[in-house]
């Protein structure tokens, strides 16, 4: 008999096939009657045994049909193809802002595990949730993250790095999350490690995890008191109050600055009393208690209302500080970021590269490219396998965007 056991994979009887669940919110089918051909078999929970057969060969003849699997992976939660990142994927860290690892030459380094959201705002600047419009979802193996990030910090030379986990999405998401976070907190130059979250999939238990990780602060998406204007900008139900209550206890572990996006028309009577709520539950010990970002229209965002410009935003903190008395405005010194050396980019706007199609991007007609350890995203692609030859159309920051040309 063979037993094999995995540590992400969790399997269950489907209509006559095996669900194989992956991370928790991913998973692909195997039909039957090919696990039987490996011999008869019993499925309990995160482990298979196969009869008559011995381990090595039952490990080998199952992991090559786990390769198939995984190409055809799919989101429980809106059912899209996903691509699984990860160190023997082919598929680089660098070079795209939908997952991986974004170095915009300061000592902050974004990392990017999964893209899907469980909300639906209508002010999403990637079009991510429920009524998604993108074609495909990601999520990034959590040692290569580590390890590409590792190499960064090493890069950088500065012993403070902070580490930024966000997502186009909701980065809770992520099974590995608070193994991610303890990853990271390892590296000695890490000196903060902070998360972007709508609050939605905290509970007491997962913010001790974080805290006993190294988890140094929570940045809070929270955009209304109101529970009727909560809704309305989360485009589905906001699970309002547990959010309030868990941001009263998040300060008791670790720091709390509640973020919200100022929507003009929607929630304007609400900055005031979020920054009150922020003070009053203790979040900012060594960060402002709130960080008021202005709605900005993005061409592949939703839109909902024409925005104000940086000026007018600006006034409108400036005089509602000088009103109510409160510190509103916040600037990167705020949270010790600094400018420092930016990693080198292979390839300028206005090159021209041959690259590897690797796989599908997020928006429709678009490929992802692979070339000098970098991906290139290619929107209105034709083709999806071989080797291209594109122009570069953006470079900044190692982001890279590319003209198909044949």
């Amino acid at each position: 008999m063979a037993e094999l056991i995995f540590n992400d994979l969790f399997f269950e009887e489907k209509e006559g096939k095996v669900r194989v669940n992956f991370l928790k919110i991913f998973y692909f089918d195997l039909d039957k009657t090919i696990l039987k051909s490996l011999g008869n078999f019993k499925i309990n929970g995160n482990k298979i045994e196969f009869f008559g057969i011995n381990d090595k060969r039952a490990q080998r003849k199952f992991n090559t049909l786990l390769s198939k699997g995984f190409i055809q992976l799919k989101n429980r939660l809106n059912n899209k193809n996903t691509i699984y990142v990860h160190k023997n994927s082919g598929i680089p860290l660098i070079g795209t802002t939908y997952f991986g690892l974004i170095d915009r030459g300061t000592n902050l380094i974004e990392v990017r595990p999964i893209t899907s959201c469980n909300l639906d705002c209508i002010f999403c600047s990637v079009d991510e949730g429920i009524s998604s419009k993108k074609k495909a979802d990601f999520v990034v193996e959590k040692d290569y993250l580590i390890e590409e990030f590792k190499k960064i910090v090493e890069f950088k030379n500065e012993d403070y790095i902070d580490a930024h986990i966000n997502a186009q999405g909701e980065p809770l998401l992520y099974a590995n999350i608070v193994e991610l976070v303890a990853g990271i907190a390892k590296i000695p130059q890490v000196k903060s490690i902070s998360i972007d979250t709508n609050g939605t999939l905290l509970n007491k238990q997962l913010i001790d995890d974080l805290a006993a990780a190294g988890l140094t602060r929570i940045n809070l998406s929270l955009h209304a008191l109101d529970e009727k204007t909560a809704n309305k900008m989360a485009g589905t139900g906001y699970h309002l109050k547990k959010v309030m209550a868990l941001a009263q206890y998040i300060p008791k572990k670790i720091d709390l600055i509640i973020t919200p996006v100022w929507l003009p028309g929607y929630n304007d009577n609400e900055l005031v009393k979020l920054a009150k709520f922020a003070q009053e539950a203790g979040a900012g010990k060594k960060c402002p208690p709130i960080g008021i970002q202005n709605f900005l229209p993005y061409r592949f965002g939703r839109n909902p209302i024409k925005a104000v410009n940086m000026d007018a935003f600006h006034k409108k903190l400036h005089d509602l500080e000088q009103k109510h008395d409160i510190k509103l405005i916040c600037n990167e010194s705020d949270f010790r970021i600094k400018k420092c050396r930016e990693l080198p980019k292979p390839f300028k706007k206005g090159d021209i590269v041959k690259a590897e199609i690797i796989c599908l991007g997020r928006l429709n007609k678009e490929m992802l490219a692979v070339a000098h350890s970098r991906v290139i995203s290619v929107p209105n692609c034709y083709k999806d396998r071989g080797v291209v030859k594109l122009k570069i159309k953006k470079s900044k920051h190692n982001i890279f965007l590319g003209e198909l040309l044949s």
